[in-house]
């Protein structure tokens, strides 16, 4: 007997959306999978939460894990293709995984250099991902 699929959370897909396209719209459309994965990454790591809005609205300290959520700016999202775009990615991920990534949960630009000590997999894009 085949099991009906589970519907897709929508306050899930719109986080997800949201975080591709202000993380990634400038990226390829790999590098907005991956960035994506590395969120969903996080929901299956028990350092993280295990809800997409919240891993996404996480904060530690002095920051946000994702920038584009602290930096001041108002978070409207204008380019429509970017969004529909973004809303198809964050559909795509959540319905069949990707690991393009390799199992990685952070990344940052190739212009900075955290002092993470992670253990890089890939670059993408600008993007550099870790595990």
């Amino acid at each position: 007997m085949e099991m009906e699929p589970k519907p897709l959370d929508k306050s899930s897909v719109d986080c997800l959306t949201q975080n591709i396209y202000f993380e990634a719209r400038n990226q390829p459309v790999e590098g907005q999978f991956a960035v994506a994965e590395v969120v969903i990454n996080r929901t299956k790591d028990p350092d993280f939460p295990d809800n997409i809005c919240k891993v996404i609205k996480q904060k530690t300290k002095n920051n946000c894990q994702f920038s584009w959520y602290c930096d001041g700016k108002k978070d409207v999202m204008v380019e429509e293709e970017a969004i529909a775009l973004a809303t198809y990615i964050a559909i795509s991920v959540l319905e069949n995984p990707t690991n393009i990534t390799k199992g990685a949960k952070y990344y940052h630009a190739d212009y900075v250099s955290p002092n993470w000590g992670k253990e890089k997999t890939v670059t993408i894009g600008d993007h550099v991902f870790y595990t």
